[in-house]
């Protein structure tokens, strides 16, 4: 976006989950970076997205990826989480970016970083691309990893989204440490009826 400086593109993955954290990451790519699977994780395949988490943190001149789990979400909302681990990604850069590119519309001033929201980013700008597919790709595994200590609520599909399986293992069984407590859909809201 700003010719001959150093950028980072930062995105998250994440935030509309009722398990599990929010993933951020932080990446600053080569100027020649091209890869012709690149886009935003979303829409993308899996394989895909594998292939270029491998590519991105093997090509990347530096990457980070935080997460905010479902506690620290619960203490300070959905979005300053989503920025907090974005922040926290950009300040475990090897290389400090002069400039920073944020997927969305909201973000904080700090560190005196300069910086520009740019809404749909992640489908084009090609480092907020690249800090997509690792959010994404390492909040899945984290998921799938989680998904074995409590095996009913299938975070191995679901990824801790509001899908009926989940919502009905949640009726079911309740909610775990994984689960964020201040928001939640519809159909799990006590009655007073």
């Amino acid at each position: 976006m700003f010719e001959n400086m150093v950028e980072a593109g930062c995105d998250e993955a994440g935030r509309g989950p009722l398990a599990g954290p929010v993933f951020a990451a932080a990446v600053i790519l080569p100027d020649d970076f091209h890869h012709p699977l690149l886009n935003d994780s979303k829409q993308m395949t899996e394989k895909s997205r594998d292939i270029l988490r491998e590519v991105i943190c093997k090509e990347a001149v530096s990457w980070a990826v935080e997460q905010v789990d479902a506690e620290e979400i619960d203490q300070v909302n959905i979005l300053n989480a989503s920025i907090l681990g974005m922040q926290r990604a950009v300040r475990r850069l090897t290389l400090r970016p002069e400039h920073l590119l944020i997927d969305g519309n909201r973000f904080k001033p700090f560190d005196n970083f300069r910086y520009t929201c740019v809404v749909k980013g992640d489908a084009t700008f090609a480092p907020i691309a690249a800090a997509s597919v690792l959010a994404k790709t390492f909040r899945d595994e984290y998921m799938r990893r989680i998904a074995t200590e409590y095996p009913c609520y299938g975070w191995e599909r679901n990824m801790g989204y509001p899908t009926r399986e989940h919502i009905d293992a949640i009726k079911r069984f309740g909610y775990t440490p994984y689960h964020r407590k201040s928001f939640h859909p519809k159909e799990l809201e006590p009655t007073l009826f």
